[in-house]
């Protein structure tokens, strides 16, 4: 996709990989409306926030409603927002079970309902999820979260077949370990130089933003290289 002076909508903004993201697609020439509930406070032109609650589909509608009337149609959705909750299956609060499902799965849902009419208008898009290997196995302590990461690549192997035949792209990354505030509330890891860098899972997203039309990136699984560091000589 040419992606010079066409819209992305990018839900997380306020840290981590959406926060990268924003910053990789307004230096390609992007028009960016942030979706979150902290403006990072990037100072852009082209950088627009818009107060945003993923898991209230009124508030989606409302923001949807405002980006569009400001900024046009949006051709790029990276739906980032998510997060995670630790704990034992029969030990975890309801309410923390339905606060992941609502943000990382709800959300991703009410976003992506909003602009695919548009998109298939245009023959044009990219939606682009950002998963985790947690959707690809179990972890002890974090059922909840790898829940709702299966449920986002089944969801992105399902709509990516909806949609290609209106010209839409659908693609879902897969990080590993990345050096973010996730893990900030989790008991058996901890944040460190050791792991990927947000800014280049941001680099992933533009690269696959500008593949060839016909080429379509469907699942990118990334890693660090050496998650323990590199071993003493």
């Amino acid at each position: 996709m040419e992606l010079k002076g066409k819209l992305a909508i990018v839900t997380g903004v306020s840290k981590g990989i959406g926060f990268e993201t924003v910053k990789v697609l307004l230096d390609a020439g992007m028009v960016v409306a942030g979706w979150g509930r902290t403006n990072p406070q990037i100072d852009h032109e082209n950088y627009h926030f818009f107060g945003t609650d993923v898991a209230d589909w009124e508030n989606v509608q409302g923001s949807f409603r405002l980006t569009k009337e400001k900024l046009g149609k949006a051709s790029v959705l990276i739906n980032n927002a998510g997060f995670g909750y630790q704990g034992l299956i029969h030990e975890m609060p309801v309410e923390e079970w339905k606060e992941m499902f609502d943000v990382n799965v709800h959300g991703l849902f009410y976003c992506t309902k909003m602009v695919v009419p548009d998109m298939i208008e245009g023959q044009e898009g990219h939606i682009i999820n950002i998963a985790s290997i947690a959707g690809t196995n179990g972890v002890e302590t974090m059922s909840g979260y790898v829940g709702t990461k299966h449920a986002v690549r089944g969801i992105g192997q399902s709509i990516f077949k909806e949609l290609r035949q209106h010209g839409i792209k659908v693609s879902t990354i897969y990080p590993g370990s990345t050096n973010t505030n996730f893990f900030d509330s989790i008991e058996f890891a901890n944040a460190n130089e050791n792991m990927m860098r947000p800014e280049d899972i941001a680099l992933t997203i533009l690269q696959s933003l500008e593949t060839h039309p016909n080429y379509h990136v469907v699942d990118v699984e990334v890693r660090p290289l050496m998650p323990k560091g590199r071993p003493n000589k």
